[in-house]
């Protein structure tokens, strides 16, 4: 892009106000493997698979989004690799399609190999039943698209890659290292990346009648040479405005509306930097829904939405994501996964921010789920809207984002090292009006004396806990001071 294209964005001109104001609600992504290794083993006829869809009838999920693939599909695709390729049903764990998979996983991954087979051997399309079982129970269906998905790179061999990409090393993004994952993308600067997976998408239209297709590009987000995203992220935008062509024909043959979407990162100018620029997909129509997320790291609970909404317009349905993992920084340990109230803060303050949805993605009714597996009801009923949000206890935590374009700077609030006496200060959005609030810090060594929120004195409570006496709501900075040195890891505001 141009620097002159730069300038001309309407990057801070007010969106419009709607004509009539959205009901808030939640999406819902399944992944493309989850289903099928859990319900191995299991009696698979139409009515088993087609009851899946039922637990998220009457909750606040709108939109039930239904991922099929990675580099491979979990249906008998005609154009992509499906995921049995070269499986052996009666074949041992260590048959030549899972050789090179760690003993520890083989058994997994042949549940979901063995079942999405069995499937297709029964003539059984889980995905055509799950789109027509939500329509009945009044949810709206969608097929999600993963553009680049990296699962398993560092193992070449691996049963989840295509046969595409192991034979054009070429086409990948950066071919001259390995370093990362990231290294291995494909790079749809090339022509025959783009084609190869806009197969997939007319196969799509040609097997399903969904209302909306999502083009996932964060999985896994990054798509062009480093250095070259901003010269060709309008090849994205072209890839983009041919799907939605695509979508035009499909709705005149199925006489009725198909939305498309879009995942990209979280912060405008990163989204940007990295080629997908998803404020002009909204702008120009392309994308009806637009849902800005991290990547996976963690739950990032401080995207920008407001300026999100200023760049899109109100053309777009925007949708905040929402991932399992909670860290308030790359290196934080132990792993954490949130939980009904940490959903809530997260859910609440992006709400109040302009979201007109909060995008669930990892959050399986089994294996990949939340840390309180037994709240998983509730917060399908809670966590879209902010009048069932009210009143309940919600945690708020300061973390950060873990998606940045090649060269920017990433930044992280934490971790802090304070000397004695030294201030450091905190941003933290709360979202509504929070009453009988509690900040509470985890420190290394360090001791707190002092701790104000807006400049306003809070009173100690515990060794790491201070009590809000006042209400806040918004963006609200907490100042403290180290009396001994140390670190601070951990903040957050529950109330």
């Amino acid at each position: 892009m141009r620097r002159r294209d730069l300038i001309a964005l309407p990057a801070l001109a007010a969106a419009p106000a709607s004509a009539a104001p959205v009901r808030t609600a939640l999406c819902l992504n399944e992944d493309n493997s989850h289903w099928f290794s859990t319900r191995a083993g299991q009696a698979l006829t139409p009515e088993f698979v087609s009851s899946f869809v039922d637990q998220y009838a009457g909750t606040q999920i709108r939109e039930l989004i239904l991922s099929a693939n990675s580099q491979r599909t979990s249906f008998a695709s005609e154009v992509w690799d499906p995921i049995w390729k070269g499986y052996q049903p009666d074949g041992p764990d260590d048959q030549p399609l899972l050789h090179s998979t760690p003993e520890a996983g083989r058994a997994g991954a042949r549940r979901w190999i063995h079942t999405a087979w069995e499937l297709a051997e029964k003539k059984i399309d889980p995905y055509a039943l799950w789109i027509a079982r939500a329509r009945q129970k009044g949810l709206t269906p969608w097929i999600s698209m993963r553009m680049n998905d990296l699962h398993n790179v560092d193992d070449p061999a691996s049963y989840m890659h295509s046969t595409f990409w192991r034979e054009h090393p070429e086409y990948r993004r950066v071919p001259w290292r390995f370093s990362d994952w990231r290294d291995r993308a494909f790079d749809f600067a090339h022509a025959p990346v783009r084609e190869y997976h806009f197969r997939l998408i007319e196969e799509y239209c040609r097997r399903y009648d969904f209302d909306g297709l999502e083009l996932d590009w964060m999985r896994f987000g990054f798509h062009f040479r480093p250095g070259h995203e901003l010269e060709d992220g309008p090849l994205l935008t072209e890839f983009m405005r041919r799907t939605r062509r695509l979508l035009d024909t499909w709705e005149k043959r199925r006489g009725h509306k198909i939305q498309l979407g879009a995942r990209v990162p979280s912060r405008p100018q990163t989204a940007l930097h990295l080629g997908m620029d998803g404020a002009l997909w909204a702008r120009e129509g392309l994308v009806q829904m637009l849902v800005v997320t991290p990547f996976w790291a963690s739950i990032e609970t401080d995207m920008p939405m407001e300026l999100w909404r200023r760049l899109c317009g109100d053309r777009v349905t925007l949708a905040a994501g929402l991932e399992l993992l909670l860290r308030p920084y790359h290196d934080y340990r132990p792993l954490q996964f949130n939980s009904l109230e940490t959903v809530r803060g997260a859910a609440a303050s992006l709400l109040s921010r302009g979201a007109d949805r909060i995008y669930l993605f990892n959050y399986m009714d089994s294996q990949t789920e939340m840390a309180d597996r037994e709240n998983y009801p509730a917060l399908l009923r809670e966590c879209g809207r902010l009048e069932t949000l009210a009143g309940k206890l919600r945690r708020h935590i300061v973390t950060y984002s873990d998606t940045w374009a090649p060269g920017e700077a990433a930044a992280s609030q934490l971790p802090k090292t304070l000397g004695a006496g030294q201030w450091a200060a905190f941003r933290l959005h709360v979202g509504p009006r929070l009453d009988n609030g509690t900040v509470r810090l985890k420190l290394d060594s360090a001791t707190i004396g002092a701790l104000r929120i807006n400049g306003d004195l809070c009173r100690p409570s515990g060794p790491d806990s201070w009590t809000i006496p006042f209400a806040i709501s918004g963006s609200v900075v907490i100042d403290l001071q180290a009396v001994k040195p140390g670190r601070v890891d951990w903040v957050e505001i529950a109330g």
